[in-house]
């Protein structure tokens, strides 16, 4: 049988001749009654608090838990972001390299292409200016031969005077022309 601070209370014991005073025994059972009712109420205080306490602590639980599932979420949505931006920064790098190099084709072709033109031009030149003096040259010949042919005279065939040779700066009048 389980004690109760009730049954304490209501116990009662058979008198005897040489027994104890009824009235102490009275007494001490109220007595024990009441700090047995006040431990079982403490008691029951303390098991009231302890199933709090268990219900704080399990929602601390979870609690911890959804931040540390939060916090792990976090760092592989920061480390695939990082991953992603360091793709992104090489993909870009990469386009930058490959359009880099094609200007500079494209300006090394242009160079070129101006290279050859001014090659092609400076031959077209030389061959003008030779063509030019060869003209030129016919025509002071053509020229010389006519002022040989008028400035003969048939009467005088004694002593034949060296024709005048004109002096034309042929390379002056290609230099003018051009």
């Amino acid at each position: 049988m389980k004690l109760s601070p009730l049954l304490i209370k209501k116990q009662e014991f058979e008198k005897s001749m040489r027994g104890y005073n009824v009235e102490e025994v009275q007494t001490f059972l109220v007595k024990v009654s009441s700090d047995m009712e006040e431990h079982l109420n403490q008691n029951e205080q303390l098991e009231n608090e302890v199933d709090k306490l268990k219900r704080e602590l399990d929602e601390f639980h979870r609690i911890e838990q959804k931040l540390q599932d939060a916090v792990l979420k976090q760092q592989e949505t920061s480390a695939q972001e990082i991953e992603a931006a360091k793709n992104k920064s090489a993909v870009i790098i990469k386009e930058a390299e490959i359009k880099s190099a094609q200007i500079i084709k494209n300006a090394e072709d242009i160079a070129n292409e101006m290279r050859n033109a001014v090659i092609a031009l400076r031959e077209e030149r030389d061959t003008i200016i030779a063509r030019l003096k060869a003209i030129v040259s016919t025509q002071a010949n053509l020229l010389e031969g006519k002022v040989k042919e008028a400035g003969e005279e048939p009467k005088k065939p004694k002593f034949q005077e060296e024709p005048e040779k004109l002096d034309i700066d042929v390379d002056g009048i290609v230099d003018k022309l051009l």
